[in-house]
């Protein structure tokens, strides 16, 4: 087994083969001035069942780095190759629900497929059903094993976890019931991408600790508001659980505004230096090394992912 790590998370890849006991193998990814990417392996890799570590969020360069480590392993030789991507980019668009539109979760895993990947690894799809539009073995990780601990800090036997969206309601569901607390829902009504035209609350909120469970935070439009609208309906405190921080555009200066006390996020995809400072706290990282490396022994000795969450 050897693990390899494109450019777009490379702390990770790092903690990684750390918990793996094991150094990153050798491989050359340079950009020519015209932003041509190229890939070159400098160490054998024929017959190795390799793991090439990359996320896919923007920009679009991650998706191509990940396409060329796959396809220079193929021509290498390599006996399997697993795309272990922590963060699923172009997960969004995974259905036709307007006309003349791209279904780009179902292209990438076209592209990820074609390009000679065996198996792919990923953490909190933006919807499940995407592993459906692959062919090959795909395992897909649950985030409530590596934020379970942090969560149960904050929240108590009168705490309720709360879904922001119709579509992160089963996430949410299986965080509440593992901490044995009650379930509320946002009714999210968007009129355009990143555009929210109105909130609704169902369940009960009053006097109870919140938290919000959602599988990325990207201009945290979403959590901003659900964290107001919860806090205007009589919630003690909110504290809000973001899988994949994208923390796009205004998405830091609207979490210093909002009512949300923390947020907890992994480190699937990497979080600028200075991002972390503007924060001033509010932000915490819980690390997917552990999951992640521990998944990949168990894909390389045969043995079962899903044990991992029972």
């Amino acid at each position: 087994m050897k693990i390899v790590a494109g450019r777009a998370n490379m702390e990770l890849a790092k903690k990684i083969a750390e918990y793996l006991h094991m150094p990153l193998a050798d491989v050359e990814i340079t950009t020519f001035q015209d932003g041509e990417i190229k890939v070159k392996y400098k160490e054998n890799i024929r017959g190795v069942d390799l793991f090439v570590i990359q996320p896919t969020n923007p920009p679009g360069d991650n998706i191509l780095e990940l396409l060329l480590l796959i396809d220079a392993a193929k021509r290498a030789s390599a006996k399997r190759i697993n795309a272990v991507i922590p963060y699923f980019g172009y997960a969004r668009q995974d259905r036709k629900d307007e006309p003349r539109v791209a279904l780009s979760a179902k292209l990438m895993a076209d592209l990820i497929s074609k390009a000679g990947a065996d198996r792919v690894v990923t953490m909190d799809l933006h919807s499940a059903s995407i592993q459906g539009f692959f062919n090959i073995p795909f395992d897909h990780l649950y985030g409530s094993v590596i934020f379970i601990d942090a969560i149960s800090r904050l929240a108590g036997p009168k705490s309720v976890v709360v879904a922001p969206d119709i579509g992160s309601t089963r996430r949410a569901r299986a965080y509440a019931k593992r901490l044995n607390v009650d379930l509320a829902l946002v009714d999210k009504r968007r009129t355009g991408p990143n555009k929210v035209e109105g909130m609704t609350l169902i369940g009960n909120v009053e006097g109870k600790d919140v938290v919000l469970v959602d599988d990325m935070v990207d201009t945290a439009g979403t959590i901003c508001e659900a964290a107001h609208l919860l806090k205007a309906a009589g919630a003690k405190k909110v504290a809000a659980v973001g899988t994949h921080p994208l923390l796009s555009g205004p998405a830091i200066e609207r979490i210093l505004k909002s009512d949300i006390s923390k947020l907890i996020v992994s480190d699937t995809i990497g979080i600028a230096e200075d991002k972390l400072k503007a924060c001033k706290g509010r932000l915490e990282v819980v690390s997917a090394a552990p999951l992640f490396g521990e998944s990949i022994r168990r894909i390389h000795n045969e043995e079962s992912i899903s044990s991992l969450f029972g």
